[in-house]
Order: structure tokens, then sequence, then C-alpha cells
């Protein structure tokens, strides 16, 4: 194996570990961001006009030799790829699904559902026939225990809880009582919460298979981003026409309401999204969609620290089947077999 392709194979494995950092930081934020009465409509439309800000000079000059000429055909899936959007920034559908969902529930149920995402990823894969699966060979074997297995070890963290591992102080427990009181008054519905992240983890998962053979039209990465902002910045005006009428809401107001924002569409709608791509690009939309279990280790362990949240026997239990299963994706990945 040349040293070339070892190089690109770490560059992507590299990647795809920075992207489930970048991912867990998101939930974090959004999660502040709802706390602190930012709305659900104006978050996303902020976020995306500075991924737009952010993305578009660089597209045009950048990319300016090696973009394929406009179709109506190819606006039009930038269009449904805006609509359906994608986990971190873009946009309608799943961003609406996601902002819902978490406020209904925690960062860490909201990351756990997204490990469906590798499974619905490959049904519709195949089903396209973007993927192809051979039963008969190891590595076609080795696809479908590993998206299993994975996807049970996260499943794991989020219906088994067993016992707390750590003791809290006295204060520690008022504050978490406290919280509790306000979580039963504000009356969260757990259930919906589930059905919306559900419909998140749909939209993404048809927007990395949708994106594949988009990429291969038009692999002009940046300015496919762009006009993905663009796109769902229109949609969600449209929505925050008829649902966001209080002009209040629009204002920022706080010094943490503007890092939120600045971080939503700094990092997780621009330099994340151009990220997946690139990764989406370079290894296919169900190896990116493996990776999306480690994710869930990361956001339990910022919301115990950040958040304050409770670290249960479950969640070990979870990560040590994650762990060993992302372990070997990465062993049959490098050994050439294409995971």
């Amino acid at each position: 194996m040349g040293k070339g392709v070892v190089s690109e194979k770490m560059k992507l494995l590299v990647a795809l570990i920075t992207l489930q950092f970048y991912f867990a930081d998101f939930h974090i934020v959004s999660r502040v961001a709802l706390n602190i009465g930012v709305s659900k409509v104006v978050y996303p439309v902020y976020r995306n006009i500075l991924a737009l800000l952010l993305i578009g000079p660089f597209a045009y000059f950048l990319e300016k030799k090696e973009r394929p000429p406009l179709t109506i055909s190819l606006l039009v899936q930038f269009f449904l790829l805006a609509l359906i959007g994608e986990e971190s920034p873009l946009i309608t559908a799943n961003q609406g699904f996601y902002l819902l969902g978490l406020a209904y529930a925690s960062p860490t149920l909201a990351s756990a559902m997204q490990n469906s995402v590798p499974a619905i990823t490959f049904i519709m894969a195949c089903a396209l026939r973007i993927e192809h699966i051979n039963l008969v060979r190891r590595h076609g074997v080795a696809k479908v225990l590993g998206t299993i297995v994975s996807i049970g070890g996260a499943t794991i963290i989020t219906l088994y809880r067993g016992f707390p591992l750590f003791q809290r102080s006295l204060t520690a427990q008022k504050t978490n009582a406290h919280d509790g009181i306000e979580s039963i008054n504000k009356a969260q519905n757990w259930t919906l919460g589930c059905l919306y992240l559900m419909g998140h983890c749909l939209s993404w998962a048809g927007w990395m298979v949708l994106q594949a053979p988009v990429l291969k039209k038009y692999p002009a990465k940046l300015t496919l981003t762009s006009f993905t902002c663009f796109f769902g910045v229109i949609q969600f005006l449209v929505i925050a026409l008829f649902v966001e009428t209080d002009p209040k809401n629009w204002i920022i107001v706080s010094w943490e309401e503007l890092f939120t924002i600045l971080y939503a569409g700094i990092v997780a709608s621009g330099l994340v999204v151009y990220l997946q791509t690139w990764c989406i690009y370079k290894g296919g939309p169900v190896f990116v969609a493996v990776f999306q279990p480690l994710q869930t280790l990361l956001v339990a362990g910022m919301a115990i620290v950040l958040l304050g949240d409770q670290l249960y026997s479950g969640s070990i239990v979870g990560a040590m089947f994650i762990m060993l299963t992302l372990r070997l994706e990465l062993l049959f990945y490098c050994c050439g077999l294409n995971l």
C-alpha cells in the first residue's frame, strides 16, 4: 500500500473523528441556546446566514475553475438538500425536527437517537444502489454486524440507565431537584421528543444519501454548501413569516445568545458542513455514518461536565460496545476492505 493511500486514509479518519467532536459541541451549545430562550426559528436562520457569509466568498474565488455549469436539475437538487438538511446545519426539515426534539429531550438522548442514522443510511443507500453489499465476503458481513453492534451499544446508553456511579453533594442534589421540578412544570414530552428526533434522523440519512450522487455531478463542495445554505435560509424565512411574528425574538440580548449563534453559524454551519461534505466525498455516506456512535460518548461526557448530568452504569456498558465496534471498523478500513 502506497504512502499516498495511507496518508489519504489517515486524513479521512482524523477528519471523521474531529467531525464528531464538533457535532458533540453543537449538541451542548444548542441545548444552552434553547435554555436561555433563543427562538427555534431565529436560531437556524442566523446560523445559516453566518455560514453563507463565511463560505460564499471562498466558494466564489477558490472554485471558479472547477464549478460545472448550473442547470435547473442541479438547482432543484440543491433545494432538496437544503429542505431535508443535515445534522449540523442544513437545514429545514432536519433542523426543525432536531430543535423540536431537543426542546423536549436531552442532548445525550438526541445524540443517542442519531445512532439510527447508520442503519437508515445503509438501507437507503442499498435501496438506491449507491452502496453495494456482499454477505458472502468478510467485509460485507462486517458492514452489517458493525452497524448493528454499534447501534446496539448506543441504544444501551439510552435504554439501560443502570445505577449512578458518583454521589453528588447536597447542593448539587438540591439543584438537580429544582431542575427536576422545572422539568415537570414544563411538561416535557419525551415520547414526542423521540418522534421529532426520529424525523431528524430520517432527514439526515436522506441528506447523506442524496448528497453522494450530487457530488459526482457537482464536485465543487464549497459552492454546493453555499447554495444549500442559501436555499435553507429562504425556506426558514418563509416559515418564520407564519411562526415567528414577534420582532423581539429576533433581537440578540445577551453575550450567551451571541456566542451560541456565532458558534452554530461559523463552526457548525460553516466548518462542519464543508468537512462532512469532504468526508462523504472521500469515504461515502455509509462509512461516514458509522462514526456517529462516537458522538454519543462525547456528548454524554460533555453533558456530565458542562450540564451536570449524572453518569450511570449503562453508559459505561454501551461505551464498551461502541468503542469495540469502532476499533473493528477502523481495522477493516485500514486493511483496505473499504468498510
